[in-house]
């Protein structure tokens, strides 16, 4: 999973600390794709009255895969340089 989650977090798929209405995932989407998360959000839901369904599906699978903001700088972060000499 933490494969996943390094994958996603490369590539900009992010889920932010602010904006978010639930789990960020739109947030995340829209930032990526250079969009704010509202038009993100309609989009969805434009997509939904014409394709029902599967978009139930794609929110929490996207929620599970995408880290969260924190989580992806702490995974970046490789803590204190340390030198041993002798």
């Amino acid at each position: 999973m933490d494969n996943i989650h390094d994958s996603f977090a490369q590539q900009g798929l992010v889920r932010p600390r602010e904006d978010r209405v639930l789990g960020g995932v739109f947030a995340g989407l829209g930032r990526r794709f250079g969009i704010a998360p509202w038009p993100a959000r309609i989009l969805f839901v434009l997509l939904f009255m014409v394709v029902p369904g599967s978009q139930i599906l794609i929110y929490p699978i996207l929620w599970i895969l995408m880290p969260g903001e924190h989580t992806a700088a702490a995974r970046s972060y490789s803590g204190p340089a340390t030198t041993v000499t002798s």
